[in-house]
């Protein structure tokens, strides 16, 4: 009850005027996200709501449009309760009118990954049989190779129907449209190495209460006007900022995809106070025109781990304004590291949000005691009394309350009998003073059973041999934490999320 009203209260929800928007936006529109937009419009009103690299809307613009194209995708393409709505684009405003207008219309939402193979799409649609989907002209060719789907809109084109075109029809608005609890938001992981797992999502004011809460009081977010969201808004992460962006009436500012130089730019252009990024997306930034950062007051780092060289390079640069988040798809954010956080321990995924059941537990599902490695896992509410969700992530707690990640379970190696975690390796090798990026994967061996291998970026013009580089570790690390073999290259693969692509570097 603390963080609802703490919730209502930064969003101006408290005040009669505020709560009888709260209640009339639900009466007219049921439980969905068309009731959050309709709060912020009649809140914010010509204030920019979206802006990007094709068009600039108000909220009194977002929310007419969306409106309309809730109409046409339910009277002229069918969509309802129990069909499925599937988004294959990139960030841009008219993926954002089209999340608002298929939750309106009460069908499930599927945001899909905009970097899958044709033959990921290929089967995501076979599985799935959507009614519609919405894509990029880009995927045009995806689209056409699949016939397991009834219809598809492009999001923008000059001269087909399109989600631009369709929001602003000059069509009728029926005087009392039918109030419809959203559908499931679903959410697919794994979309571009492996097969997609479905994480379904239902509106629920209380399950998020407490992760929105702590994002407003421990980031202060309420106090910024305008945010840039960089990472995909398929991703847990990119939506669950986007929402919150037009739930606070900021301006919200959208490119389909990420370049640094650009980045910068429209940080500076825009004078944008938060930004959510990938660490990869923070390093090239910094490397690209780390001056054209100075607007941001919060840089919200999340999905992929964040090396403490990194923390130090932001912190030097720009003064304290990196946080730390981590979440999963399926639990949602669960913990937080504030700048203060990162100072005392520049390691930590932060302190755990209080409201998330988040544990660590020991190969017997018993809770692990301080210090103790084991995997994060959350208490399920609602899958039986004692049922646990696991992460797949491996990590601690200290005595401080302090989380840490160890890696993923199948990151973990076993040589000569003894535990060895990659990411411990890939932290102290971070250190030194020569290498700008590196990434630890488990490789067979004969006498062992498994050894590290050791994937090494050299800054420009710096020099290292893997002799020299071993005798640097040999006194820091454990004698089955040194690495096999020692590869250098030019660049570290990552994938489109921001993480290392550690199948790939194996093949080195």
């Amino acid at each position: 009850m603390t963080a609802l009203i703490y919730v209502m209260f930064k969003l101006k929800l408290l005040s009669f005027k505020g709560f009888f928007r709260l209640i009339a936006a639900i009466w007219q529109d049921g439980i969905n996200l068309m009731a959050l937009l309709r709060i912020a419009e009649r809140s914010y009103g010509d204030k920019i709501a979206i802006t990007d690299e094709q068009e600039t809307l108000t909220y009194r613009q977002l929310m007419s449009q969306s409106e309309r194209l809730s109409c046409v995708l339910t009277e002229h393409y069918g969509l309802g309760p129990g069909k499925k709505a599937g988004i294959l684009c990139r960030n841009h405003a008219a993926m954002a009118k089209t999340i608002f207008a298929v939750s309106a219309a009460g069908a499930d939402l599927y945001l899909l990954n905009a970097e899958m193979s044709a033959a990921q799409f290929g089967q995501l649609a076979e599985e799935h049989r959507f009614d519609v989907i919405i894509h990029d002209e880009d995927a045009a060719s995806l689209i056409a190779m699949s016939s397991s789907h009834r219809e598809s809109i492009f999001s923008y084109h000059d001269s087909l129907p399109a989600i631009h075109t369709l929001a602003q029809e000059q069509i009728p608005l029926r005087p009392k449209r039918r109030r419809m609890s959203a559908g499931r938001l679903m959410l697919l992981t794994g979309g571009t190495t492996g097969k997609a797992k479905r994480v379904p999502h239902k509106p629920s004011l209380f399950h998020y209460l407490p992760p929105f809460a702590a994002m407003l009081s421990r980031m202060r977010l309420a106090e910024y006007r305008t945010a840039y969201i960089a990472t995909p808004i398929y991703h847990g992460y990119g939506i669950g900022v986007l929402l919150l962006g037009v739930a606070l009436g900021q301006k919200v500012v959208l490119t389909r995809k990420f370049d640094a130089a650009n980045a910068c730019g429209l940080i500076r252009q825009h004078q944008v106070e938060f930004v959510s990024v990938v660490p990869l997306m923070v390093h090239k930034m910094l490397r690209a025109n780390a001056e054209g950062l100075k607007p941001v007051a919060c840089i919200a780092s999340g999905g992929a781990e964040l090396n403490p060289k990194l923390v130090e390079e932001v912190s030097s640069a720009l003064g304290d304004v990196l946080y730390n988040l981590y979440g999963t798809s399926e639990g949602g954010l669960m913990a937080i590291a504030t700048p203060q956080d990162l100072k005392d321990s520049p390691n930590t995924i932060g302190r755990r949000i209080r409201g998330v059941p988040l544990s660590v537990l020991d190969a017997g599902k018993k809770i692990a005691r301080t210090g103790e490695i084991g995997q994060l896992c959350l208490r399920g509410k609602r899958r039986g009394a004692g049922r646990w969700i696991e992460t797949g992530d491996l990590g601690f707690v200290n005595e401080r309350g302090y989380y840490f990640l160890c890696g993923r379970t199948d990151d973990r190696i076993v040589s000569a009998g003894e535990n060895v975690y990659p990411i411990e390796v890939e932290r102290m090798l971070c250190l030194h003073p020569a290498i700008e990026d590196v990434a630890v994967v488990g490789i067979p061996d004969e006498m062992f059973g498994q050894r590290l291998k050791a994937v090494v970026q050299l800054y420009p013009g710096a020099e290292l041999s893997e002799a020299e580089l071993m005798a640097w570790l040999r006194p820091r690390a454990a004698r089955f934490q040194m690495p096999k073999e020692v590869v250098f290259t030019e660049q570290i693969i990552y994938t489109h999320a921001g993480k290392r692509d550690k199948k790939q570097l194996k093949t080195y």
